[in-house]
């Protein structure tokens, strides 16, 4: 089954994917909370945080889900501001009803730029420091198209005045991304595989 992989600097990430229990609970719980107080400005309740018993309940949960979910997720959060930045990877299965829903995004998801990924080529890159509506925090979406999946970056900020001072490491955290599949020997025999030594 084909599975994300990044080389996120341990200097600037925290990751959520495999920070079970104790480790990483705190960045969890704060990204979380952040992630919470966005989602409801968005819906218009003004100015109330994220509750932190359900920021509690969901960092406890999310290493758990995200495991299950087989590489296919991948989250960081900012080791230095919990609060700021959290940036999620996703690895989709390009169905035709997905291609469709991309297809029909608004206007303002056309305005892209081409982003060179180190192993995944040229994908795109939108990013919306001043998003159209006001409650919305300021986000940048990377995507590629592999053919048969969605390799899909989403970071997202909570603060619209350090966006532009957090997003080149996002840049570099993107870049890192990869897509790794196990293959059985003799699978295929158009593939031939090498000891690594």
């Amino acid at each position: 089954m084909p599975r994300l992989q990044a080389d996120a600097d341990p200097g600037r990430w925290v990751p959520v994917t495999d920070s079970l229990g104790l480790r990483g609970r705190r960045h969890r719980k704060k990204a979380i909370r952040m992630l919470l107080g966005q989602a409801g400005l968005a819906v218009g309740a003004e100015g109330r945080p994220g509750g932190g018993v359900a920021a509690w309940a969901m960092s406890q949960a999310a290493p758990f889900l995200m495991r299950r979910a087989a590489g296919r997720v991948l989250a960081w959060v900012w080791k230095s501001d919990p609060d700021l930045l959290v940036v999620v990877a996703q690895l989709q299965v390009a169905t035709p009803q997905l291609r469709t829903a991309r297809a029909m995004m608004p206007m303002e998801y056309d305005d892209t730029e081409n982003f060179r990924g180190t192993h995944l080529g040229v994908g795109e890159k939108l990013a919306m420091p001043l998003p159209p509506e006001p409650r919305t925090p300021p986000f940048a979406t990377y995507t590629w198209d592999t053919g048969t999946h969605f390799v899909t970056v989403t970071a997202v900020c909570s603060d619209r005045e350090r966006f532009g001072t957090v997003i080149g490491d996002v840049d570099a955290l993107a870049r890192t991304l990869r897509v790794v599949d196990d293959l059985a020997v003799g699978e295929s025999a158009t593939v031939l595989r090498l000891d690594p030594a």
